[in-house]
């Protein structure tokens, strides 16, 4: 299971046609954000920080982004609301009209960027379900702690292995504590202090 290849060129010729019309907004650290900003639904372009998807039936994180990165493009055509979005940290967001980002869609005929994009996102979502729904605790652990090395190295030493994971499963602090004994006894990983990840040596396939 490996996770879907990030279409940058796609969101890249999206974020050249958005970026100019969008407005900059000011959100606090860890508050949930609408998807409609003054009463008109919205497409959101994140330029730096950290954002989280989160799942609104159980506040299960579903993806965090520290890249560049679009939001609201599924919401804008299918107006359901099964996520939100939480500011982890102090970020730069720009908001986008929904209407204005549609009329630039059409006139610079980026609909089939739109579709790659959307693409990948469902391939994301299919990729963290394999990886949440697995019935082994071990894979699940096994399948985040690859996930997080591949994070920014600032990101993974603001949030320790325990509360990564747990905010994106539903395991047990001890369960989850368990595993991360054993792998760090048998020296499969590198833990700072604090129980952030620093390296990974290697993962057995179980333990």
């Amino acid at each position: 299971m490996t996770i879907p290849t990030r279409p940058d060129d796609s969101m890249q010729c999206l974020f050249s046609a958005l970026e100019p019309v969008g407005s900059e907004i000011k959100v606090i650290p860890r508050k949930r954000m609408s998807w409609e900003y003054k009463g008109k639904p919205q497409l959101y372009l994140f330029m730096e920080g950290e954002i989280s998807l989160v799942r609104v039936t159980d506040g299960l994180v579903v993806a965090s982004a520290y890249d560049p990165h679009i939001f609201g493009l599924g919401e804008a055509i299918q107006p359901k609301r099964y996520h939100i979005l939480r500011v982890e940290k102090k970020s730069r967001i720009l908001a986008v009209d929904v209407e204005n980002a549609l009329k630039i869609f059409d006139e610079q005929n980026l609909w089939r960027d739109v579709s790659t994009t959307l693409a990948y996102f469902n391939a994301y979502l299919v990729y963290r379900d394999e990886m949440v729904l697995q019935q082994r605790t071990y894979s699940v652990i096994r399948s985040h702690l690859q996930e997080m090395i591949g994070l920014p190295l600032e990101a993974r030493l603001n949030t320790s292995i325990l509360d990564y994971i747990r905010l994106r499963t539903h395991l047990s602090r001890s369960s989850i504590l368990n595993v991360i004994f054993v792998l760090k006894t048998e020296k499969h990983i590198e833990i700072k202090r604090g129980g952030f990840l620093v390296a990974i040596n290697n993962l057995p396939e179980k333990i």
